[in-house]
Formats: structure tokens, sequence, C-alpha cells
């Protein structure tokens, strides 16, 4: 029976919820090496350090296409730190990572179908890698604290969205043709899971953000530090 991907996070739960009446959960062999190598490429993508060009500029991408207009232009048009960050947040990164990768298993036990996963996507010449595909779906997966799972669990995201999340989202949907999809989030702090579906913000505002947006990464007088760097 085709899986319907608004019951996502009840399928989930109900594969799991074997193990309070003492019961095995059953995992497919194919499966378990699934995880065990995509659990593999995640920790060595994380051990191996990105080599960068430096005289390559930063480029607008789907990632930083929803950020506020100042905090872009600095970000595309002032030189990097070549200070190094600090050792927990590399551990951070990591175990963010992993959780990823244990929830697309979750969703592959609960038989929803799982596809284009970290597949490159354009939309007017902006690249892009979105995590995935669920039911025909493009999904964003997240691990969030506490209080930011909160804007996903209660709708608000829309009121606060400093990431620029449903921009990115909205590119992956153009660039896909689909408008059914949203965020898979995970609560690092507890572990529960919500699905939040978020209706296509639609072309036109795509079109704007990116009219807005792609001056950015060239006009070098557009904005002036009123503050001193920190």
């Amino acid at each position: 029976m085709t899986k319907k991907l608004e019951t996502l996070v009840p399928d989930i739960y109900e594969k799991i919820s074997v193990l309070s009446e003492g019961k095995p959960i059953v995992i497919p062999d194919s499966l378990l090496k699934d995880f065990g190598n995509d659990m593999m490429s995640s920790l060595k993508e994380w051990a191996t350090p990105r080599v960068t060009d430096s005289n390559l500029k930063p480029n607008l991408r789907m990632s930083n296409l929803g950020k506020p207009d100042r905090q872009l232009w600095f970000d595309l048009n002032t030189e990097k730190s070549s200070g190094s960050l600090p050792d927990s947040l590399y551990i951070k990164f990591l175990y963010g990572h992993l959780l990823e990768v244990l929830l697309l298993f979750f969703v592959k036990l609960a038989g929803h179908k799982v596809e284009a996963e970290q597949k490159e996507v354009k939309v007017d010449g902006i690249v892009g890698h979105m995590d995935c595909k669920i039911d025909g779906e493009v999904i964003d997966v997240k691990t969030a604290s506490g209080f930011a799972f909160k804007k996903f669990k209660n709708g608000t995201l829309r009121e606060s969205d400093p990431f620029g999340y449903l921009s990115q989202l909205a590119a992956y949907e153009e660039a896909e043709s689909t408008s059914k999809g949203g965020f898979l989030v995970i609560n690092k702090e507890t572990g529960e899971l919500n699905l939040s579906l978020i209706l296509k913000q639609g072309l036109k505002q795509l079109k704007r953000l990116l009219r807005e947006k792609l001056p950015l990464t060239f006009v070098m007088t557009q904005f002036r530090r009123d503050y001193p760097a920190i």
C-alpha cells in the first residue's frame, strides 16, 4: 500500500512503538547496510576539510537566499577571517549530520519512499543541494533545539525565519516543479519528530527574491557598516 506523506511521523512512531511492548523492530538487512554506509559517508565527509579556492568570491546560493540583505551582502563581499572555529563546534556539526541520516533511516523503515538525496538543482543559475524527496515531495531535513523546534511544530516559522529556510524550500520546489513539500524536523533535546508541510511561496515571490538578491553579489557600496566589528 502506498504511504501518504501526511502520515509520516505517526508511521515512524508506530514502527518504534513495538519496543514498549517488548517486541523487536524488524529491520531489513538491506536497510541496515544502507544505514551503516550512510553513517560512514557522513563521518568521512565531516572528517575531511573542505578545500576552497581563496580567489573565488562567495556566490549566491539557495541556502543563503533568504538571509537579510545586509547580512547577505557582507557575507558575499567581506573577506573571511582565517581564524579557526572552536573544536566543540565541529562536534556539533557532526551530530547534526548523523541525526539527519538517522531521520531518513526512520523514514525508510516506516515504508516511505526516499529519493533525490543531495540532488543538485538550479533556478536562474543559482545552485543548491536539496536534502531529498519523500513520497515525491521536496523535504528539508532539520535538527533543532527545543526552542527552534516550536517554530515548526506551532507553524510560526513564517513569523521568524532568520536563516531563510522558507526561501530555500521554495527554490527547491521551483526546481523540481513540486508544491507540497516541507520540513522534517527532530528535536535534538527530546527526540520528538515533526513534519511541517508548507504551501508553496509561489514563483512570483521567488523571482522577486532573485531580483533583489542577485545585485548583492557585485554591488560593492550597497551597505555601510554602522558599527565596529566584534
